[in-house]
């Protein structure tokens, strides 16, 4: 079973336990999330499956939207309210001082990830050296913020919402605004409504993939909700080649001009789409060194 699987992820479970639930719901072992969800939030949680694996780091790459809950006066050692609280001020700022701190942390910048991260430090995942109480050396990365906005504000609690680059931390931006207003704040609540080219209109919820008798959900049925290969990547251009070019897409061999029906694309591209005559796609290429080459990088046949 080839395609995305958008799923709007409970809170309480781990990305990798949506997966093993769609493991066993398709029947199809090849299947890796596109961006990890930490138990506490919610939302799109798209599941690559079977040949769309190959797919990944480009669908990982994609800007992602949240909502995110913040609770002022609180901090903890993972930064949300699920972890232990290591201080505690009972303040909450003034309106004023949270919209001077979103205008700050909107745009491009270097973002310190938290501590209980999946970053790796010397080749182990930082949030098990976190758990183990050793020291986590962690360095500042670029992220960018094109959106952030103050949605609610009161009760010791403020609700924004933002787009943000893949890499961020939505954490690591809720401790920074706490530390701007001298509060400190923890996040309370995270709900991702929008990841690449999928949002939260179409992601099906956990519950009605695995609510009713097994025998009412065939794999069949499941299969149904699938974004096919041909409609993934929609942003990159496109070429259709000849049942010759698609002989060469399959050895992973250059496609040359008379391997297109029609003409490459104009314009600079770092990737294409390689479509075969039905319209499926069989494959990503690179421009080659020479005029009208492709290289085909990911063969998809």
């Amino acid at each position: 079973m080839d395609g995305v699987l958008v799923v709007d992820k409970p809170e309480g479970l781990t990305s990798h336990d949506v997966v093993a639930v769609a493991r066993r719901l398709l029947g199809e072992k090849r299947i890796g999330h596109t961006g990890t969800l930490d138990p506490l939030a919610t939302g799109v949680l798209p599941l690559a499956c079977g040949r769309a694996t190959r797919l990944v780091r480009f669908l990982t790459a994609s800007d992602k939207d949240y909502d995110a809950t913040m609770l002022f006066g609180v901090t903890t050692d993972t930064l949300d309210v699920t972890g232990t609280e290591t201080s505690r001020s009972r303040m909450a700022p003034a309106r004023d001082a949270v919209l001077e701190a979103l205008a700050a942390l909107t745009g491009e910048y270097m973002q310190m990830p938290p501590a209980y991260s999946a970053k790796k430090v010397g080749g182990r995942r930082a949030y098990g050296l976190a758990r183990r109480a050793e020291p986590v050396t962690l360095t500042a990365a670029p992220v960018r913020v094109s959106r952030l906005e103050l949605l609610e504000f009161g009760d010791d609690r403020c609700r924004v919402s933002l787009t943000c680059s893949a890499g961020f931390y939505v954490r690591s931006l809720v401790r920074d605004v706490g530390e701007r207003c001298g509060t400190g704040a923890s996040l309370e609540a995270l709900r991702r409504t929008r990841s690449g080219d999928f949002t939260i209109d179409e992601a099906v919820p956990l519950d009605a993939l695995t609510s009713s008798d097994p025998s009412a959900k065939p794999e069949s049925d499941v299969a149904t909700l699938l974004i096919p290969m041909d409609k993934l990547l929609s942003g990159f251009p496109a070429v259709t080649v000849t049942s010759e070019g698609l002989v060469r897409v399959s050895h992973g061999q250059q496609v040359r001009a008379s391997d297109l029906v029609g003409s490459a694309p104009s314009g600079p591209a770092e990737w294409v789409r390689l479509l075969d005559g039905s319209g499926a796609l069989v494959g990503l290429g690179t421009p080659g060194t020479a005029a009208g080459l492709l290289h085909p990088e990911v063969v998809l046949i």
